[in-house]
Formats: structure tokens, sequence, C-alpha cells
């Protein structure tokens, strides 16, 4: 969510591009990131896993669940890669269309022989433009619970397609998925 801010304001300046060309809704990519470790140590007691990260060669220790229901199939080498994703898709409402604010979020267990999972969440929003500057190229909009993002635009054609008062509908979803894969 810290990086709501800067991805919604620019998928606004997204979605007018999109909506000159006759789009109705335009998606963001966000963020793609991949990590690896390799599991250096397991205490069952504790359900407790001591990692190095492949990356810089850090250690760091987590703590399984209990919801983790494949623990006990975790060894020592096995190598785990997490894959974190993030986009938003913001469309242009329709006059008079009522406001929205969901959040839904989701974790479903993998199903292959090793074990694995997804975890996945999305939130909806309707946002309204407060402000237009247009020497600083910056749009202000508002959404639930009073909060309020002012963010630099850099399409100036997609700015100037803007009006104060047009509603938004912002949705952002992020996922990790996170697999083991066999000790070499």
């Amino acid at each position: 969510m810290k990086k709501l801010s800067a991805i919604v304001l620019t998928g606004s300046a997204l979605l007018y591009s999109a909506t000159v060309l006759g789009a109705q809704a335009k998606t963001i990519e966000g963020d793609a990131i991949v990590a690896t470790a390799t599991i250096e140590a397991i205490d069952t007691s504790t359900r407790t896993i001591t990692l190095k990260d492949s990356t810089n060669g850090l250690y760091d220790t987590i703590v399984a669940p209990p919801e983790m229901k494949r623990f006990s199939e975790l060894k020592v080498g096995d190598k785990i890669t997490a894959r974190y994703y993030e986009n938003v898709v913001v469309r242009l409402k329709k006059p008079n269309e009522a406001a929205i604010d969901v959040d839904t979020g989701a974790i479903t267990r993998g199903t292959g022989a090793r074990p694995s999972a997804t975890a996945a969440t999305q939130r909806t929003i309707t946002a309204t433009v407060v402000a237009i500057d247009p020497a600083t190229s910056a749009v202000t909009v508002t959404g639930p619970n009073g909060w309020k993002y002012s963010r630099k635009v850099t399409d100036k054609k997609a700015l100037a397609q803007l009006k104060v008062g047009d509603r938004l509908d912002m949705t952002w979803t992020d996922a990790l998925l996170i697999s083991v894969d066999s000790a070499k």
C-alpha cells in the first residue's frame, strides 16, 4: 500500500490516455520481484526455518504458521522461491455510478509434489479528482476515509483530459507465490 499513492495517480494519467483511444480501463504493471533462499536449518519443535538469501548471503529466520500443513516435507538444502507481483487497474466511472470500497484476500495451497502457496489481496476504491495543478503537472484525489493523495502526472496530454470532479475506480492487486524446490 505504500506504493499505492504513486501508482494510483500514475494510473489515473494512463487511464485518461487510454480513454482518448476509446479504452475504458488501464492496467499499470507494478513491481515483479523474485527472491530465492536456501533452507540452512529447521527446528521442528518451534517450526523455525533458517534461510540464506541467494543474492546477498544474509541469514534470516521465519516461523512457519500452523496453517502450513506440509511443514514436515521441508528439508535442509531445499530452495525456496518467492515471487511478488503488483498492479493497478484504473477505470473512469460513469456519472451517478455507485462508489466502491472493497477489500478481498485469499491464500491458496499449491497442489504440486512440493509445498507451495499463493497469497493475494485486492482493494478497489472510488477516488475523486479534487485538484489539478497544470504548472506542476500534479493531480490530487480523495478517497474513502478522507485520505488524500497528490502526485505528479508525467503524461501532460493525459493531464489535460482530467477535470476536477472526475471519479475513478482503482483496483490494486498484490500477490505472493511461494514454491519449494528439492535440494539438489
